[in-house]
């Protein structure tokens, strides 16, 4: 089995920060041979960290569901349930990542500010 989210997720990323490490591309494209539809194909083509968030969360509910139909005697199950926890852990670290960048964003607003009330511009 494989991490079929956390696979699309990081190339999602890789195009959303414009990272182009071929082999991780290639060994993530090989992990989602076959696995490219819905949510997942959606995650693995995002190109802003908006669309990133809102695939993630909807490839999350899939697997939730996933989940949800497995029966617990099933092999299969205690990975669904830990491929479950890393993906809600992901989609976590991807809020921090949004976080981090609107607070970078702000933070670049206000040294403008600072800069013009320091050196005022005369028009």
């Amino acid at each position: 089995m494989s991490c079929y989210e956390l696979e699309a997720l990081r190339l999602g990323l890789m195009n959303v920060l414009g990272t182009d490490d071929r082999s991780a591309r290639e060994h993530a494209e090989r992990e989602l041979e076959g696995h490219l539809d819905g949510p997942v194909e959606a995650l693995a083509n995002a190109t802003t960290l908006s669309d990133l968030r809102r695939h993630l969360d909807a490839a999350l509910v899939d697997l939730e569901s996933t989940v949800a139909a497995t029966d617990d005697d099933d092999p299969a199950y205690d990975y669904l349930r830990g491929r479950l926890v890393a993906v809600r852990d992901a989609e976590r670290a991807v809020g921090r990542l949004a976080d981090q960048g609107e607070s970078v964003l702000g933070g670049l607003g206000e040294a403008h500010d600072v800069l013009h009330e320091t050196f005022p511009v005369d028009e």
